[in-house]
């Protein structure tokens, strides 16, 4: 991650607008990219350099419901074999044990699903895909798309972005604590923010090693 940061710090803010806004854009569509690394990563730029957190939140907001919403239509198009058949070529994130968990949090969440699915990492990449090849109503699955992606991108943000700016307020002296403060914020909210999605993911993963996943 801090890799990724000093690169993105050596962008100018409209490109790091449009670079989160696209990686989220690329992982709701459904291809493994690091979408919230990204997110978190300009939060933190956000505290200490000319990087707006309203834009960086709007990006990923945008990037989140465009991104699942091409997933839903490609997922519509395409139907669940063509889910299995990305699942042969790419076993690691598409397999048959992950669709099946994707599958259950549908039948076990509905549309809301998809809301859960902003907050974790196997749903976020599969969620748009797997509604449109379940056939979910449209309208329905971009109510659900369009609050986790607000919910998950300005929640990350601001809370990111809050406590980095009072750290450094009062920690001006030893900036490094207070990127330490703020990383440490960013954690804190991301569990937060997960916690009743993550019970609900344990409770799946129970039920998938009682029941046998479905073959391809």
């Amino acid at each position: 991650m801090h890799h990724i940061e000093t690169w993105m710090a050596t962008l100018s803010p409209i490109w790091v607008y449009l670079l989160v806004g696209g990686v989220i854009g690329i992982e709701s569509m459904g291809i493994p990219v690091p979408g919230e690394i990204t997110l978190v990563t300009a939060s933190l730029l956000s505290v200490t350099t000319k990087i707006d957190p309203w834009m960086v939140a709007g990006s990923a907001s945008a990037g989140a419901i465009i991104g699942d919403s091409i997933g839903y239509f490609i997922g519509r198009r395409g139907g669940r074999h063509l889910l299995e058949r990305v699942g042969r070529r790419f076993p690691k994130h598409f397999g048959p044990t992950h669709l099946a968990k994707a599958e259950r949090a549908f039948q076990r969440w509905g549309v809301w699903a998809v809301f859960f699915g902003r907050f974790i990492a196997l749903l976020r990449i599969l969620a748009g895909p797997l509604a449109g090849a379940l056939r979910v109503p449209y309208g329905k699955f971009l109510v659900a798309n369009a609050l986790g992606g607000l919910t998950w991108a300005f929640g990350t943000v601001f809370a990111i972005y809050s406590v980095g700016r009072v750290a450094e307020k009062w920690l001006k002296d030893f900036s490094w604590i207070a990127l330490a403060v703020a990383v440490v914020a960013g954690l804190a909210t991301t569990w937060y923010l997960r916690r009743k999605a993550a019970a609900e993911a344990r409770a799946l993963r129970e039920e998938a090693e009682k029941t046998p996943a479905t073959a391809p």
